[in-house]
């Protein structure tokens, strides 16, 4: 077993083989460079979204940072894809996360809380990353939260 393999086993996460289908004409991640770039990435586990809706009125945000925990596991089999193993990422350089959010909802950074606390638990120093969150009226699906990560590799 790898390092990284290490980690997501005592932290009892597992990183699914592929990458989720595009819902449309892209790819899951690009690699430039020494970068990958992933397609924003929702809350699916086997196909199916883990929760639907507007956080702050139909997803708690303790339920919002479990489906940015998943979609930021989705997004690391993203980059494993394009790059052959988590073992290689040198650096998190960016987490950008969308929330489907009530108007009167304002903790969208306490929901990417949930990725960048997994990254950082995954990567340990070389998972601080910088991060935006966005509050929108509707992603994908009807999804509450979307997740996409710039990571650099060796």
């Amino acid at each position: 077993m790898s390092l990284i393999d290490d980690r997501l086993a005592e932290l009892g996460v597992a990183i699914p083989d592929r990458a989720a289908a595009p819902a449309g004409i892209y790819v899951p991640a690009v690699a430039t460079g020494s970068l990958v770039h992933t397609a924003g990435q929702l809350p699916l586990i086997d196909g199916a979204l883990t929760g639907s809706g507007k956080v702050g009125a139909d997803i708690t945000l303790e339920h919002a940072q479990e489906c940015a925990r998943t979609a930021a596991i989705n997004a690391l089999a993203a980059v494993a894809a394009v790059i052959g193993s988590l073992d290689r990422v040198a650096r998190v350089v960016k987490v950008v996360g969308y929330v489907a959010s009530d108007p009167e909802f304002f903790g969208q950074p306490a929901v990417l809380n949930g990725a960048s606390e997994l990254i950082g638990a995954i990567f340990g120093p070389a998972g601080v990353h910088a991060r935006s969150a966005v509050g929108v009226a509707v992603l994908p699906l009807n999804s509450p939260v979307e997740v996409e990560l710039v990571v650099e590799f060796a």
